[in-house]
């Protein structure tokens, strides 16, 4: 049976999932097919850009996540052209996944974790791909900076004419993919003051504070361990044994 907090997480997600599928099938029966050019604005463009960056973020943990690529292939093409909606329903695969156990011990690190690494025990190779994910990420906050920078050059964004039915529910996908990534955001930081400064740069500056706390997050890690423990707060590392482990 599952713990009353996971089924909170269900309820939320599965909340936020119609409220996005709900909003798609209203646009479309009011504003019709989001596939004109005439909806590509300079705010929409920026949206559209800041978007897919917390998407290849989202993305990212999935290919971590799925050991099959052609399911982790699968879950990426959903995020690409479903957006949220495709957000709410893999982490609710993931919370429905949850043994008993699980589901009354560390939810989040149960959630983000690979199932093959469950025994509390990681280990990794020769190369480490810090580097790698530093560069990245470093490379996809810039670009949202220069997005920013164009969009401003042209005046305000926050001009009534813009807010198109498209432009709206772009907005709201993007803040329920935001909802997610403000959840791992709050579990990574032991300071609830800290979080909370994070989700609020976050919203203001979306993607480009995204990337600039991963890559916040990179810089505590030591060249030889992998990317991924970037996922974890510091005390489930060492709750769960963590070893850097280099094979000869």
């Amino acid at each position: 049976m599952a713990s009353s907090a996971v089924i909170g997480w269900r309820i939320l997600f599965l909340l936020l999932g119609c409220t996005m599928v709900a909003t798609l099938v209203y646009t479309i029966a009011t504003d019709g097919s989001p596939f004109r050019t005439e909806l590509l604005s300079r705010l929409m463009v920026a949206l559209l850009i800041d978007f897919y960056l917390n998407v290849i973020v989202i993305a990212t943990w999935v290919c971590y996540k799925e050991s099959n690529w052609i399911a982790a292939a699968t879950w990426i093409v959903f995020l690409v052209c479903l957006g949220s909606v495709a957000t709410c329903a893999y982490i609710l695969w993931q919370l429905w996944q949850l043994s008993s156990q699980e589901s009354f011990e560390d939810i989040m690190y149960n959630v983000l974790i690979k199932d093959t690494n469950k025994n509390g025990v990681q280990q990794h190779g020769k190369h480490s791909n810090v580097m790698i994910a530093k560069i990245a990420f470093g490379a996809m906050g810039c670009l949202m900076v220069v997005t920013l920078a164009y969009l401003f050059s042209n005046g305000s964004p926050f001009r009534k004419e813009l807010y198109t039915p498209w432009m709206v529910a772009t907005l709201i996908d993007f803040y329920i993919n935001g909802t997610a990534l403000s959840a791992w955001i709050f579990y990574k930081e032991e300071s609830w003051l800290t979080a909370l400064v994070w989700i609020v740069l976050f919203i203001i500056f979306g993607s480009a504070s995204t990337c600039s706390f991963i890559v916040k997050e990179l810089f505590k890690l030591n060249s030889e361990d992998p990317a991924y423990v970037i996922l974890f707060k510091n005390s489930n590392r060492s709750e769960r044994r963590y070893e850097r482990t280099l094979s000869s």
